[in-house]
């Protein structure tokens, strides 16, 4: 994949360049994992993307400016499960391994090990919690999903392929409970209508309820949701 380290004053940037025959016109965005993203049109040449970034390029470094920081799965840190914020507590004299209790996710072991448990624990929650709902959900649309898959996705929260087999981003683990069910619907739904017509949106809603507010939930926050990191 091309990319163009663009000069921002005192640092630089690395900017992915993406290529798309259905793209008319160059833009620029700011991916919430791989940073900022050129879109060119498939013809374009890369020397018209340098001289867009130029152009850009007080747009691009204020929004990075803007951009929160990474949080490590660390002692002392927080982290929100199911949209509730819990704090992550080293336990270092227990034996329980991962356990959450009174607002706080606790780990026991050796402090080098803290991060790796907690995104294993957190990915194991992510599991429990989407793969009974998918199954539930699609037995009741009368469907049957091939496989289920829980990993950390990057670009889209879920998604469902001609074979019926369903992924899902395990930081969904971190979002309101309602928006996890409006992802687990809204891949289970392809089951039955693979688009998103009136009638695959009918579909969703009769799993989910209402999905406007997880839908803007998602696009005000869910951005934010990478900011933690395994």
């Amino acid at each position: 994949m091309e990319a163009i380290t663009l000069d921002l004053g005192g640092h630089s940037a690395i900017v992915t360049v993406k290529r798309s025959a259905l793209a008319r016109r160059i833009s620029l965005r700011i991916d919430p994992v791989r940073g900022p993203v050129l879109m060119l049109p498939a013809k374009a040449r890369l020397a018209e993307g340098e001289r867009f970034l130029l152009a850009h390029r007080v747009w691009l470094a204020e929004r990075l400016a803007r951009l929160p920081g990474k949080v490590a799965l660390a002692d002392g840190a927080r982290v929100p499960l199911l949209g509730v914020s819990h704090a992550i507590r080293h336990a270092p004299g227990a034996r329980r391994g991962v356990w959450v209790e009174d607002g706080a996710i606790l780990v026991s072991g050796l402090p080098e090990h803290v991060g790796r448990r907690v995104g294993d624990f957190l990915k194991a929650e992510a599991k429990r919690l989407i793969v009974p709902r998918a199954h539930d959900m699609a037995a009741r649309l009368e469907r049957k999903p091939g496989r289920i898959t829980v990993k950390d996705t990057r670009s889209r929260w879920g998604s469902c392929s001609s074979a019926g087999d369903l992924a899902f981003s395990w930081r969904l683990v971190l979002a309101p409970e309602g928006v996890l069910d409006y992802v687990v619907a809204h891949e289970v739904a392809h089951l039955v209508e693979m688009n998103h017509s009136p009638a695959f949106w009918a579909v969703v809603e009769r799993l989910a309820g209402d999905v406007r507010a997880p839908r803007r939930w998602l696009r005000a926050h869910g951005p934010g949701l990478h900011r933690f990191a395994l």
